[in-house]
């Protein structure tokens, strides 16, 4: 079973952000196949306890179930709306909570959204460079829809959307399985931790 994570940093109810990002991963999972599980996950949610999460230093709750998705899935999906020409704060808080180590060489779809498409540079100048600091692979193409977007047929978006899922996919397949260590299996004999070695 694959698994991919969604996370919409959207603030409305529905919002543009949410609907980027559930065709995204219905192109993402299509491209993948039937065994594909996907779970999406609202920022907005669980505003209050990632705030707790950056003072405290741990998620809780139900937040610690959606950082736990992120971390563990084969593939990422992560739509932001664009707020003063870059990702919305909501958005870089969770991603300041994840464990760095656990985007090392995750796929990840970038997409965001905004009034016109003056912002679209956004993805570039801001997204990219976070998560290359995140060491996760980023697809070639990232999508991004203004609010003229979804009136017309005519602006390209299905097609740069049906392109980035099927790169997604091709990182998800490409990615060796990561070897999941039980931490249990060969412990540490407890006289070699008294002695410090």
């Amino acid at each position: 079973m694959t698994t991919l994570a969604v996370v919409s940093a959207g603030l409305g109810q529905p919002s543009s952000t949410r609907l980027l990002a559930d065709r995204l991963a219905a192109a993402a999972a299509g491209a993948l196949g039937a065994d594909t599980a996907v779970e999406t996950i609202e920022l907005r949610d669980h505003a209050h306890a990632m705030v707790d999460a950056t003072l405290t230093g741990f998620p809780s709750g139900a937040f610690r179930d959606a950082v736990k998705t992120v971390e563990g899935a084969d593939g990422l999906i992560a739509v932001t709306p664009v707020f003063n020409a870059s990702y919305s704060g909501l958005f870089k808080t969770f991603f300041d909570v994840i464990e760095r180590d656990s985007m090392e060489g995750k796929p990840v779809l970038l997409g965001a959204t905004g009034g016109t498409g003056r912002h679209s540079l956004a993805i570039d100048y801001a997204m990219r460079p976070l998560f290359a600091y995140l060491r996760a692979t980023a697809a070639p193409t990232a999508v991004y829809a203004a609010s003229e977007d979804w009136g017309s047929g005519e602006t390209g978006l299905p097609d740069r959307i049906a392109r980035a899922g099927a790169e997604l996919a091709a990182l998800v397949r490409a990615r060796p399985a990561p070897a999941r260590e039980d931490l249990y299996e060969n412990p540490v004999p407890f006289e070699q931790l008294l002695s410090g070695r």
